[in-house]
């Protein structure tokens, strides 16, 4: 009994997988997982953060002075400004703009009267960078989500093919 083996089959007449190459399957699933958390944080975090934003459209006007610069994209800036007499520290929400600034920075913010604690810069009341990131994260989950399908497309032509 003679054992014939083509050159790029196993025995059992499948395509021999290469060694450190992603096999089509796994490939699919890492694509929808990360296809899945973009969309999660484009829906579930930049949306939100971008109508936070919008929401102080119409709020009261004050100019701030920037108390603590950072990344003010992911929330980590601050701006001090007066109401009432009082001088308030904010924290910019998730989504601003202005982190290039430096600490003493004159700026416009805009704050709700009943909590003067949550302020926005005036550049960003309209979704500012939020809006932006929510859209590239969105159109990248779609993307991701469009290479899965083309995978299970690539996936069952070559199981096609091999038997």
């Amino acid at each position: 009994m003679s054992s014939t083996h083509t050159a790029g089959t196993s025995r059992a007449g499948r395509p021999d997988v290469v060694p450190g190459a992603l096999r089509p399957w796994t490939a699919l699933v890492v694509s929808l997982v990360i296809a899945l958390l973009l969309g999660v944080f484009s829906a579930l975090v930049m949306f939100p953060a971008a109508q936070h934003l919008r929401s102080f459209q119409g709020g009261e006007r004050a100019s701030a002075t920037l108390h603590r610069s950072g990344s003010c994209m992911i929330g980590n800036c601050q701006v001090a400004f007066e109401v009432d007499g009082q001088t308030v520290v904010s924290d910019l929400p998730v989504g601003s703009g202005g982190g290039k600034g430096s600490v003493g920075d004159r700026m416009a913010v805009r704050y709700h009267a009943e909590d003067p604690r949550s302020a926005a810069r005036e550049d960003d009341t309209g979704g500012g960078g939020a809006t932006v990131l929510a859209m590239v994260s969105g159109g990248a989950a779609l993307l991701f989500l469009a290479l899965s399908v083309v995978g299970v497309v690539y996936a069952r032509r070559q199981r096609r093919q091999a038997l």
